[in-house]
């Protein structure tokens, strides 16, 4: 069922019109007397009021680029919710992502300080020279009493390329065998915090691209939402007294519900 809605908007004609000196407006169409009342700033008063259709450019809704609104979201989550007027969801990506981000900061403070720990311990405890050494060296540190039960190892295994030089300073000798221990547990510990890090990582690109999947759906919806409202308005004008005593003129605006 459809209710009709009339607005009735009187402008009062000029008394040049009234006499006859002009000829009367003419409509052919809704789209003349659109463009004859609300492109004439003289043929509106104080009180008109328009239509969301025909408000001008910078106050009339305007449509929202799916794909603008997920790239802003993709650089940061949360900002193409914003774009799209819908930040009322956009914005628990943006606290997501902050979150992820002191998380990450907390993890990678820990596990720097537990590795410098266990590598400074192996400085102490086994004469480690510190300089130059990667993470594989540290490894075999801690798997190996020293650096000739290492080389024996590899020299059985054929490894000939993994032996260490002892004179380019890779070699080291542990006091105990309680104290290898103790430093490779040290240096597990400092390697699962790390791989804590690449899962913050996975997280974040995962909220990125969630927050842009959102967004485009938003600006997907604001452009429906701007279809249906305005996809039933019909406008038309009507001259009052008629052609011959014009007395203003009245225009209707129907809206469908």
């Amino acid at each position: 069922m459809t209710i009709a809605r009339w607005m009735t908007l009187f402008f009062l004609l000029a008394p040049s019109l009234v006499r006859g000196e002009e000829p009367p407006v003419r409509f052919t169409s809704q789209s003349d007397a659109r463009l004859h009342f609300f492109q004439d700033p003289s043929a509106q008063t104080p009180e008109t009021v328009l239509p969301p259709t025909l408000l001008p450019p910078e106050e009339t809704p305007k449509k929202k680029s799916p794909a603008l609104a997920a790239l802003f979201s993709l650089v940061l989550p949360g900002m193409g919710e914003l774009y799209t007027q819908d930040f009322s969801s956009g914005k628990w990506f943006l606290i997501a992502e902050g979150v992820l981000w002191l998380a990450y900061g907390t993890v990678d403070v820990h596990a720097t300080s537990v590795r410098t720990d266990a590598r400074t311990f192996a400085v102490e405890r086994a004469g480690v020279d510190p300089s130059r050494k990667n993470d594989q060296f540290y490894v075999d540190v801690s798997n190996f009493m020293n650096t000739e039960e290492y080389n024996q190892e590899k020299l059985r295994n054929r490894e000939l390329e993994k032996v260490y030089d002892p004179a380019a300073g890779y070699t080291w000798q542990w006091r105990t065998d309680a104290d290898r221990s103790t430093f490779r547990q040290e240096r597990i510990a400092s390697e699962q915090a790390y791989d804590k890090e690449k899962f913050i990582v996975a997280a974040v690109v995962v909220n990125h691209v969630a927050s842009a999947i959102n967004a485009a759906r938003a600006a997907v919806a604001h452009n429906k939402a701007l279809q249906e409202a305005f996809r039933d308005l019909e406008l038309s004008g009507s001259v009052i007294g008629g052609w011959g005593d014009p007395q203003g003129v009245m225009l209707s605006l129907r809206k469908g519900f």
